[in-house]
């Protein structure tokens, strides 16, 4: 191997065990129900803010977004992390008696992203005041940081949900998603 090759190998090779350890973190607050999918929900934490505690206190969910084929999107959380990205946490849920296909169009139309399979990696927040628009982030091989392997989902049947983000600036930020409603939703944290 020449030097540029052993340099590229150990950036790869840097970048994989970044994935992991963050995948291994991830995995490690699970609470192992096979509805959370790949990524968990974790119970949010003490001091995150106003807004969460009154969110929690009432179990109001932030936004209801209503989809195709009786699909339904229950955003229950968006919180800041310090290191500079904002997790979005909900339910997707089949509202209807039957099973319902869950659409490939939320995945977005990204070349790289449509490589990895069902996602949400198509879901966007705008956020109006500073005029920007932001994407679900992607891992070093082009994954979106977000639940995957969703095909179909039973009558009644839901899955929990995150997307992560680059954290705009505003405290409201207009959520989208591919075939669903728009809705503003309030950042905590």
């Amino acid at each position: 191997m020449t030097s540029w090759d052993t340099t590229a190998f150990g950036r790869r090779l840097a970048a994989l065990a970044i994935t992991i350890g963050l995948a291994l973190g991830v995995g490690a607050c699970s609470d192992g129900s096979p509805e959370q999918g790949r990524a968990s929900a974790s119970a949010p934490e003490a001091g995150s803010g106003s807004a969460m505690r009154e969110q929690l206190q009432t179990g109001a969910p932030l936004a209801e977004l209503q989809g195709q084929g009786g699909l339904s999107l229950t955003i229950t959380s968006a919180e800041r992390d310090p290191a500079g990205y904002l997790t979005v946490r909900g339910n997707l849920k089949n509202d209807g008696a039957t099973v319902a296909v869950v659409p490939a169009e939320l995945r977005g139309d990204e070349l790289q992203v449509l490589r990895t399979g069902p996602s949400l990696g198509g879901a966007t927040l705008v956020d109006f005041a500073h005029k920007k628009r932001y994407y679900v982030l992607r891992d070093t091989d082009g994954r979106p940081l977000t639940t995957t392997g969703l095909s179909t989902l039973k009558g009644g049947e839901s899955a929990s949900v995150f997307m992560q983000f680059p954290s705009p600036a505003s405290d409201t930020v207009g959520f989208q998603l591919p075939l669903f409603d728009t809705a503003n939703i309030k950042i905590a944290g």
